[in-house]
């Protein structure tokens, strides 16, 4: 059997209304965009191949990620709906993974700055065309999501359909994804819930 091909699906299309930029436009204080880390985070972690999905100022952020995208094996696809939301946008990757001949689809967001690559490792290890997977960190869900080509069809068919806007949250629960613990490797709050989890005001947003 010739081994499982693996694209990442970076979402990264948001207005970021409460930061007051798209987050793809986002640098840490080192100075390296939140969207590069991201790809070379899912890149280090195994990905074959990486989609960057863009929608808000989406020129601005190919030019900011001109040294990133010219990797050959990251691409990046503007979600023309990004407006809809983040089910909107994740439809879109899933859809551009597939079109990329993908066996599993690793999901991840932009706004996860301290995300390792040995997440995507773990829940990797051992994925093929069935496994729906979710990392855990302390008991509650985060990322990296594996989804694999065998239940795309569906997901992509329940986002569209779901007037809630909340990604693959119900799917994975309806469909008993896998919970792989990654807590003890931290970087599992998007920047929105770790900055509720302090008690100050969150500081960005879709």
């Amino acid at each position: 059997m010739s081994p499982m091909r693996s694209v990442g699906v970076l979402l990264a299309a948001g207005a970021g209304r409460r930061m007051g930029r798209p987050k793809a436009l986002v640098e840490a204080a080192d100075g390296e965009p939140w969207a590069a880390r991201g790809l070379r985070v899912l890149l280090d972690g195994g990905c074959d191949e990486v989609l960057l999905v863009l929608g808000a100022r989406a020129a601005e952020a190919r030019t900011l990620l001109a040294g990133p995208l010219s990797d050959p094996r990251v691409r990046a696809t503007d979600a023309r709906d990004w407006a809809e939301g983040l089910s909107a946008s994740l439809a879109h990757g899933l859809a551009a993974a597939l079109e990329a001949d993908a066996d599993v689809i690793v999901v991840t967001l932009v706004d996860l700055p301290h995300l390792r690559p040995e997440a995507v490792q773990r829940l990797l290890a051992g994925a093929h065309r069935g496994t729906l997977a979710q990392a855990f960190y302390d008991a509650r869900p985060g990322h990296p999501v594996i989804i694999g080509a065998d239940h795309a069809p569906a997901l992509i068919d329940a986002l569209g359909a779901s007037h809630a806007d909340r990604g693959a949250r119900a799917f994975l629960a309806v469909n008993g994804a896998a919970e792989v613990d990654c807590s003890d490797l931290g970087g599992g709050d998007d920047v929105d819930n770790a900055v509720r989890a302090s008690g100050a005001p969150a500081g960005s947003g879709e």
